[in-house]
């Protein structure tokens, strides 16, 4: 069971070929057991809102129809997994990632994601 960091579920849905080999035949391996954070949600929102990404739709039908067009199951923000990413050691200084960690560790979920930042947490599994 895999975790998609914000970036990865962009080229994910847009430019499949951006994903190194390995991600795409974990992917492909994966379909069913493949999650994203609502905290992806509100980082494409404001990328959109900044002009800093581009999208065919509103941000919110976007993300839906990414979510069923690829399968995807979305895992909810909880006050366990905010206070986790609140207490991990600072290594990343971006909240959004933060949340991203907790949420891997807490689902015991493997993230997808190109961050070497990310890399620094001994408890979070990466694949990229």
């Amino acid at each position: 069971m895999v975790l998609l960091d914000t970036c990865t579920l962009l080229w994910l849905v847009q430019d499949y070929r951006q994903l190194p080999p390995k991600v795409q035949t974990t992917l492909d391996k994966k379909q069913g057991a493949i999650y994203v954070s609502a905290i992806s949600a509100f980082e494409i929102g404001v990328k959109y809102q900044k002009k800093k990404l581009s999208l065919p739709l509103k941000p919110a039908d976007w993300f839906q129809e990414a979510l069923e067009f690829h399968g995807l199951t979305e895992l909810p923000l909880t006050a366990k997994i905010l206070f986790a990413a609140t207490a991990l050691p600072p290594h990343h200084t971006d909240p959004a990632d933060r949340i991203l960690i907790a949420t891997a560790v807490f689902h015991k979920l493997v993230l997808l994601t190109p961050d070497d930042e990310i890399r620094k947490y001994s408890g979070v599994k990466t694949i990229w």
